[in-house]
């Protein structure tokens, strides 16, 4: 294959393009930004070499030259995308610093719903990713621990955003697919859940629900898994 490596590398060390030729017609700015789009617009099933090739009007073969995997495609991405985060001056309160980059990431991942697929360590150590653990430890310059444990902070957090995320895309994408509206669907699920509880077979969920009928407060769930997360950072005396 044109490009590909005989040994393992890293693509942020590669240069631009190699081989022999006239001036390299993109960059990998221009490439990412092409995937990024189609995965916005498709989901990450729709990014292969070919439909970003067509998108830059190149020969799929000659974007091998730029990149030689589809996982160098996808760091490329998610670096792309990893540029949109805020890098702010933090105010010097770690539980506050970290909520609002969790409530950052949150709206990134929302903006590109493919992002949360694509959250590894392996991605993790691009231009902007790097910039974003150096901000993260900046926000954290006000926590007393060790650099391991900042590290396992951040990864906690950004944990409980990915997943969290995940969880309101899969329902999106479930309400989108459904036949009937989601009214409906909440309707016939909401009278058969009452009807087995009213069965008596389950007096803790009955409990429950006399305690607090909803709708849940999606939003406040949310904030309060983060400050759970925080809480089991913080030092005693501290929170």
């Amino acid at each position: 294959m044109a490009g590909r490596a005989d040994v393992p590398e890293v693509i942020w060390a590669r240069p631009e393009r190699t081989g022999r030729g006239p001036r390299p017609a993109f960059t990998r700015a221009d490439i990412a930004d092409a995937a990024v789009r189609i995965a916005d617009a498709q989901g990450l099933d729709g990014v292969s070499m070919r439909h970003v090739a067509a998108e830059l009007g190149c020969g799929t073969m000659s974007l091998y030259n730029y990149v030689p995997r589809k996982e160098d495609l996808y760091e490329l991405m998610v670096d792309a995308v990893g540029g949109e985060h805020e890098l702010w001056e933090p105010a010097g309160d770690w539980r506050a610093d970290m909520l609002r980059v969790a409530h950052e990431t949150r709206a990134l991942m929302l903006r590109h719903p493919w992002l949360p697929a694509l959250m590894s360590p392996v991605y993790g150590f691009s231009p902007n990713a790097l910039r974003y653990l150096e901000h993260c430890l900046t926000c954290l310059d006000s926590f007393e621990g060790t650099y391991g444990t900042k590290f396992e902070l951040i990864a906690m957090v950004n944990g409980v955003v990915t997943t969290y995320v995940g969880n309101e895309l899969a329902t999106v994408e479930r309400v989108r697919a459904l036949p009937w509206s989601e009214e409906q669907e909440n309707a016939v699920r909401g009278a058969y859940l009452g009807g087995q509880v009213a069965t008596g077979a389950y007096p803790r969920m009955a409990a429950a629900f006399m305690e607090d009928a909803g709708p849940i407060d999606l939003g406040a769930v949310f904030q309060r898994a983060l400050e759970r997360v925080l809480d089991g950072f913080a030092p005693r005396g501290e929170g």
